[in-house]
């Protein structure tokens, strides 16, 4: 079963996104930069929304732990 992981492994596949991104373009990225099944999971799980930096991303993936 897949699980969560620290926002630093999710940002280093979500290089290039051009904020502000929807949920989604940040998977789409995410796996064109070969992240794993544990850092698709993690973004899975985030709130649908626009997210308009890189902090917002980390901040509702710590929401999850």
């Amino acid at each position: 079963m897949p699980t969560i992981v620290n926002p630093v492994q999710v940002q280093k596949f979500l290089r290039g996104v051009d904020y502000p991104a929807s949920k989604q373009e940040l998977i789409q990225t995410a796996r064109r930069e070969g992240a794993d099944e544990n850092v698709i999971f993690t973004l899975e799980s985030i709130p649908d929304r626009t997210y308009h930096g890189p902090t917002g991303v980390t901040e509702e993936i710590g929401k999850l732990k």
